[in-house]
């Protein structure tokens, strides 16, 4: 069956003597990956449509019971010239597609982080601070694959959270808890009530909202290392491009 789908190019790589291979992120489709016929040798189907990091319209065919779709043209939609100047935009980009990867692969589908991932790299080539999209894209991600932090509540005695004083962060329960409950450790970070508000904020809401909050520097750096935790328990994993972010 034909499709025709907005994407985001993710990888690419070089398959047999002059085809290419693509993983691609649709918003009705999710993650897929494709085979496009001649594309190293003829450019005429796919001209500069295949590119890491662009936004293409592409037309392919799903075949049951294959892992791989085939890749019939693409037209260029857009380009991000800033971003990939830049090396911490860069950077930062690259790691988005790599978190995404995990937290969506090929089976699921989910058009919101489609959008989120296109309007944070709007945002990242219109000169947005990466920290700031980093944290807006990590707790956003989170959320709408089902691992959003807990911050409404205790998660050890079950007091909803007043918004005043301090929380803790507890790794293996994916939430705060009070300080009568908790106390601050290396891997159980405390959270001041704005950065609390924060990252609720974030969650929840539309990138296009959470993109007008301006963070203070210690809220920054109390939600980094929150999600920092949070990312590596809840995924298991260790992002090679994580190693090159500010």
């Amino acid at each position: 069956m034909t499709h025709t789908s907005t994407a985001i190019i993710m990888r690419t790589w070089e398959y047999g003597e002059s085809d290419l291979l693509v993983s691609f992120f649709t918003p009705d489709q999710g993650s897929l990956k494709g085979v496009a016929k001649g594309a190293r040798k003829s450019r005429k189907r796919f001209s500069n449509c295949l590119d890491l990091l662009c936004v293409s319209r592409l037309e392919y065919d799903k075949r049951p019971g294959r892992d791989l779709c085939f890749l019939h043209s693409g037209k260029l939609i857009r380009v991000f010239p800033a971003l990939r100047s830049d090396f911490a935009s860069l950077a930062l980009a690259s790691y988005m597609l790599e978190l995404t990867e995990v937290l969506f692969p090929v089976g699921v589908v989910e058009e919101r982080m489609f959008h989120l991932l296109s309007y944070l790299m709007d945002a990242i080539e219109g000169g947005g601070e990466v920290r700031q999209v980093r944290i807006q894209f990590e707790a956003r991600a989170l959320a709408l694959a089902g691992y959003g932090i807990n911050v409404s509540r205790c998660c050890v005695c079950g007091r909803s959270y007043a918004g005043e004083g301090r929380a803790v962060f507890r790794q293996q329960s994916g939430g705060i808890s009070c300080m009568r409950c908790g106390k601050e450790t290396a891997y159980s970070p405390g959270l001041d009530p704005d950065s609390v508000r924060l990252l609720k904020s974030v969650q929840a809401r539309p990138c296009t909202e959470a993109m007008a909050v301006n963070c203070q520097e210690k809220t920054l750096e109390e939600i980094r290392r929150v999600l920092d935790l949070h990312i590596q328990y809840q995924t298991g994993k260790r992002f090679k491009s994580a190693e090159y972010l500010l």
